[in-house]
């Protein structure tokens, strides 16, 4: 994969934090795909208040400072790297920047379950508005991980996330699971009970819908192993369950538009909320 790569970086980031994880990320995948690198951090804006030049200035120093670092280490590895700092909202301007990326790659605090839930409302924002996929990198050790995980629907979007997450695994020589989940319409409590292969019907329909998503894989990909889910339950629940275990999940999203850009579906939502490992968003 050639193209561009953008890294958005948090100004408070240093080499312990969560964004050094999605820094390290970003390295890797472009010396691996001959991508070029471009990081970008973004200082708030004004506000108006007295002295605030002065920190701006100041804070805007350290940031090009700490993304000159990270720029030496990926020319290191024999990648092409661009840098800036930004006065602005870092949403705004990392939308902005995705319009010609290949990747959006940011971090997350989140550090897995018990940890709290950290990830704030600018990430989901992110993913949401970005015209581009968006890798969300949680502060956690994959380094055990194994394996990449796509959720499916049957739709359009679901189809283009199992596409990056079959490529991404043939790259690297991963099994890809392709999880695939229903559910019941709810009862009213005049009802005692569901029609006789109901809940069989429904399971039908999912592998069938899972099937025609995977029609192109062995074509595309004849040496990947891919592994079918196909179960009743939440999808994030479900779409955890596995992603626990994986070095990468891809979720899919909905198109972007005046309200829309700005939210999530309630699975991809979740994933990124609280991303139990790398997890992509594609639209």
């Amino acid at each position: 994969m050639n193209g561009t790569i953008v890294v958005g970086v948090a100004d408070h980031v240093d080499d312990r934090d969560a964004g050094r994880r999605a820094v390290s990320w970003a390295i890797e995948r472009a010396a691996r795909s001959g991508s070029v690198l471009h990081l970008v951090t973004v200082v708030g804006g004004p506000l108006g208040v007295i002295g605030e030049g002065e920190v701006l200035e100041r804070a805007m120093e350290q940031a090009g400072a700490r993304l000159e670092r990270y720029t030496h280490e990926a020319r290191a590895r024999g990648v092409a790297v661009t840098a800036l700092v930004y006065q602005g909202r870092p949403v705004e301007r990392l939308v902005e920047a995705s319009v010609s990326a290949r990747l959006l790659v940011i971090g997350s605090d989140y550090r897995g379950p018990g940890s709290g839930l950290r990830r704030g409302p600018h990430g989901v924002r992110i993913a949401a508005g970005a015209h581009c996929p968006v890798i969300v990198v949680p502060d956690i050790d994959l380094s055990d991980r194994e394996g990449i995980v796509v959720g499916a629907d049957g739709s359009s979007l679901s189809e283009a996330a199992i596409a990056f997450g079959a490529a991404e695994a043939d790259r690297d020589g991963q099994t890809l699971t392709v999880v695939t989940t229903w559910v019941p319409v709810p009862l009213s409590v005049e009802f005692d009970g569901y029609p006789a292969g109901y809940f069989d019907n429904l399971q039908a329909l999912a592998e069938e819908a899972q099937a025609i998503s995977l029609a192109g894989i062995p074509e595309d990909y004849p040496d990947l192993r891919v592994v079918r889910v196909v179960e009743r339950g939440d999808a994030a629940d479900v779409l955890n369950r596995f992603a626990v275990h994986a070095r990468l999940v891809v979720v899919g999203t909905h198109g972007r538009g005046a309200i829309a850009r700005f939210l999530l579906g309630s699975t991809s939502h979740e994933m990124i909320a609280a991303p139990a490992t790398i997890t992509a968003v594609i639209r």
